[in-house]
């Protein structure tokens, strides 16, 4: 039984956001741009920090969206080193990839993921008591 919604951690209420319909509209709509590097790129951080996926990978990523675009990252077998971060990430990619058409959107895109990435070395530094 999910918890009650007075009960839901923020972490919760965030892991619920829809990050592939962010993705979408934000890498090329002005609106919604704030929305997907703020409440997106952290419900995305919170969904792969609790998948056990390491910022580097991440990282990884984000170079490999600059250098051969979305749709060539989201073709890529294991975009992940575990099947299901990297299914969840492929889909996003996939998603992103169908309405993100030019070589700014995909810039956008490699520095969203960048931004996840950051979010969660932080949420983890956070975690060990760490600077």
């Amino acid at each position: 039984m999910p918890p009650a919604p007075e009960s839901r951690t923020d972490d919760e209420v965030l892991a619920a956001t829809d990050v592939a319909v962010l993705l979408r509209y934000g890498l090329t709509q002005d609106a919604f741009r704030t929305a997907l590097f703020g409440d997106g790129a952290i419900a995305a951080a919170v969904t792969l920090d609790r998948l056990g996926v390491l910022p580097r990978s991440l990282v990884f990523v984000a170079g490999i969206v600059r250098a051969g675009g979305l749709a060539y990252a989201a073709g890529l077998p294991e975009p992940l080193p575990s099947p299901e971060p990297a299914e969840l990430l492929r889909d996003w990619l996939t998603g992103a990839a169908q309405t993100a058409a030019t070589p700014a959107a995909e810039a956008r895109a490699a520095r969203w993921l960048e931004a996840v990435a950051e979010i969660i070395a932080l949420r983890r530094a956070t975690r060990q008591g760490t600077p």
